[in-house]
């Protein structure tokens, strides 16, 4: 039987999420983050990455979209589950058949709003001010061939104000993120490895 859990976190930005995530598991003696993937060359998750002693690797959107070499790393490396950590990509049809279930992501919204194509990062958080929400969350799901309509894992919820712009909602839904994300990770790999 296989002990160890092991973790790859796909990230296009800064990689917050990835520290977090990264930092969440250090102690735990059955999951290991053992690799980073980011479509982006200069995002900012490479230097997080490298202080927090990751591999991670450039992948581009062109190669990311046939994922066969993808695929062959992630073979390799035995990794069991993928993470989308503030990764923008959709994700490419041989890796959902070949990871059924084990795809998680997390998005800046309460889906089924604010989701789909463009939907990402302050794209959501402008349209949630813009349509005068009350309240806007977090939305954590395992990922399938269509943006953001993969089966819901977990919800949380935070009240906006009405003098709140995008970069306040931002910050309200980055605290749950921050809160919860490592937590629904760890007890839906643990159920269902």
């Amino acid at each position: 039987m296989k002990n160890t859990i092991r973790l790859a976190l796909f990230a296009s930005g800064s990689g917050s999420n990835v520290e977090n995530i990264t930092n969440y598991f250090s102690d735990k003696e059955n999951i290991e983050i053992d690799v980073v993937f980011a479509n982006r060359r200069n995002a900012f998750v490479f230097e997080r990455a490298k202080k927090l002693g990751i591999p991670a690797f450039y992948c581009p959107k062109n190669e990311f979209q046939t994922a066969f070499m993808l695929h062959q790393v992630l073979k390799e490396r035995k990794i069991d589950f993928i993470i989308l950590a503030g990764f923008l990509l959709k994700v490419p049809e041989i890796l959902i058949k070949n990871f059924p279930n084990k795809i998680i992501n997390i998005h800046p919204a309460l889906l089924p709003k604010y989701g789909g194509k463009g939907m990402y990062g302050m794209n959501v958080h402008h349209a949630v001010v813009a349509n005068q929400e009350k309240e806007t969350g977090i939305s954590i799901h395992l990922v399938n061939e269509n943006y953001d309509e993969g089966k819901l894992l977990f919800q949380a919820k935070t009240a906006l104000s009405p003098e709140d712009d995008a970069s306040v909602v931002a910050k309200k839904v980055h605290e749950l993120e921050y809160e919860h994300f490592p937590k629904v990770i760890e007890s839906y790999i643990c159920k269902n490895q």
